[in-house]
C-alpha cells in the first residue's frame, strides 16, 4: 500500500451513502387512487371554510363615505352632493371653522362594539426612509441632546436657526440645541382631521337619555341625541411600553425653547391650532396616553389603509340619519389621495373582507372540478400503470435480463 503522501489526489467524493446520494428517501408515486381522493378531500375542506368566512364577513355592518371634496363641493347650507358619495344625504362646509358637516344614512342597526376609522388612499407609509424616521429613545421619554438624536429623523431632527416660539406671550427664538418633539417624518405627517361624535337627525329607534334615564322614542334635529366614540383601547397594548412622557425630563422653562412641535403640527389648522405657538408645560403631548398618535406611528404596509380613531363598546348604533362634524386639517391634494370615514362592526376574522371566503371557495371548487375531470378521464380511457419492480433503482446488480449491462454502461 503506497504511503499517504504518494496516493494520487482526486476530487471524487467518498463512497458513502450520504456523498453518493444513496440515502433512503420516500417519493410518492401519483396514481388515480391517491390523486383523485386528494382533490375531493381538499375541496370538501376548503368550500365549507370559505362559506363560513364569507358569512362571517357578510354579517359585518359597515358605512363608508368619502369627504375629500367637501370643501370644494359643499355649500354653506345643507345640500345634497352633486355626485354619488354613497350614504351621504347632505353636507355643509363652514369656511370659518373649516368644518365639514356630513349627514349620512345608516341602513341597519350596528351592534357593539362599533369602531370608527379614517381611511387614506395613495399615502405611502411603507417608504423605507419614512418607516425608519423616528428616534426610539426620544419616544420612550429619554432626554437626549439634539446632536445625539438618530440621523433617521433627518431632515426633521432639529428646527432651523431662528425658529420662534411663544414664551409668556412674547415671541422668543428657540435655543441652539432645540429639537423637534417628536422628531421624524412619521410624527410630522400625523393625521390631524378631527372627527366628532355622531348626532342623531332622524330615527325611529328608542333611546335612553343618559342624564335623566328616560326613554325617548325616535329622534329629530332638536333632540341632540349623540353616539360617542372613545379614543381609548384603540392602540395595541404593547405600544404603551414604546411611548412614554418626556415632560419630567425638562423644566417648565426649558420646554418652550428646547422642544419644538414638528412643522405640520404648528399649522393653524392642525389639532385645533393648539401647537401654533409651540409647547408649554400644559399642552406638551403625553405620548404614553395619546393612543391616536400610537396608532399613526404603527405604519401601514400598503398605500390604501384605514386606522382606528375611536370605538364604542356598549351602545347599539340604530339605523337612521346621523350627522358628524369633521374639522378638515389634513391635506391630501399634495399626494393625490382621498380621505374617508368608516364606521364598522367586526367579526371573528376582523372587518368586512369577503375576499378570503371567496378565495377558499374558489380553491375548493377548482379542486372538485379537476377531480371530476380526472375521474372521467380515468373511467373513459384508463391508463395502464407500469410494474414498479422494473424501475431502475429496483434492478439487482448483474441481472441476466440486461440490468447488469445497463449498470455497467452507466458506470463507464
Amino acid at each position: 500500500m503506497p504511503p499517504q503522501e504518494d496516493r494520487p489526489k482526486t476530487k471524487k467524493p467518498a463512497n458513502t451513502a450520504f456523498k453518493q446520494q444513496r440515502l433512503k428517501a420516500w417519493q410518492p408515486i401519483l396514481t388515480p387512487k391517491t390523486v383523485l381522493p386528494t382533490f375531493f378531500i381538499i375541496g370538501a375542506i376548503f368550500v365549507p371554510i370559505g362559506i363560513g368566512l364569507y358569512i362571517a364577513s357578510d354579517k359585518v355592518s359597515q358605512v363608508i363615505f368619502d369627504y375629500t371634496f367637501c370643501q370644494k363641493e359643499a355649500t354653506s347650507t345643507f345640500s345634497k352632493p352633486t355626485k354619488d358619495y354613497g350614504p351621504i344625504t347632505e353636507w355643509r362646509w363652514d369656511a370659518t371653522s373649516r368644518a365639514c358637516t356630513v349627514r349620512f344614512e345608516v341602513d341597519e342597526n350596528f351592534n357593539p362594539p362599533v369602531f370608527l376609522y379614517y381611511r387614506l388612499t395613495n399615502f405611502y407609509q411603507n417608504h423605507r426612509r419614512y418607516v425608519k424616521s423616528f428616534d426610539t429613545d426620544q419616544l420612550k421619554g429619554t432626554r437626549k441632546s439634539s446632536d445625539k438624536l438618530s440621523t433617521n429623523c433627518d431632515p426633521l431632527k432639529t428646527p432651523p436657526e431662528g425658529t420662534w416660539v411663544m414664551v409668556n406671550g412674547v415671541n422668543t427664538t428657540s435655543l441652539s440645541d432645540a429639537q423637534y418633539y417628536p422628531c421624524g417624518l412619521i410624527a410630522n405627517s400625523m393625521f390631524s382631521d378631527e372627527i366628532g361624535d355622531l348626532t342623531c337627525i332622524s330615527s325611529d329607534a328608542q333611546f335612553t337619555d343618559k342624564t335623566t334615564g328616560e326613554q325617548i322614542q325616535g329622534c329629530s334635529t332638536g333632540t341632540q341625541i349623540s353616539y360617542l366614540f372613545q379614543p381609548r383601547s384603540i392602540a395595541w397594548p404593547s405600544d404603551a411600553d414604546r411611548f412614554k412622557s418626556i415632560k419630567s425630563e425638562f423644566t417648565e422653562a426649558e420646554i418652550p425653547t428646547k422642544l419644538i412641535p414638528p412643522p405640520m403640527w404648528r399649522s393653524p389648522n392642525a389639532f385645533g391650532g393648539r401647537y401654533v405657538n409651540g409647547y408649554t408645560a400644559e399642552n406638551l403631548p403625553d405620548l404614553h396616553t395619546w393612543e391616536r398618535f400610537q396608532v399613526w406611528m404603527r405604519t401601514a404596509g400598503l398605500p390604501n389603509f384605514r386606522k382606528l380613531y375611536g370605538r364604542n363598546n356598549g351602545d347599539v348604533l340604530p339605523k337612521g340619519i346621523w350627522e358628524v362634524a369633521i374639522t378638515d386639517n389634513f391635506p391630501v391634494e399634495n399626494f393625490a389621495g382621498t380621505k374617508s370615514v368608516v364606521i364598522s362592526t367586526v367579526s371573528i376574522i376582523g372587518g368586512k373582507n369577503p375576499f378570503l371566503g371567496v378565495a377558499y371557495m374558489a380553491v375548493g371548487a377548482i379542486c372538485w372540478a379537476l377531480g371530476l375531470v380526472f375521474l372521467l378521464r380515468h373511467m373513459i380511457k384508463p391508463r395502464k400503470l407500469g410494474d414498479h419492480t422494473y424501475l431502475s433503482w429496483n434492478q439487482p446488480q448483474g441481472r441476466a435480463d440486461g440490468g447488469g449491462e445497463r449498470t455497467s454502461l452507466m458506470n463507464r
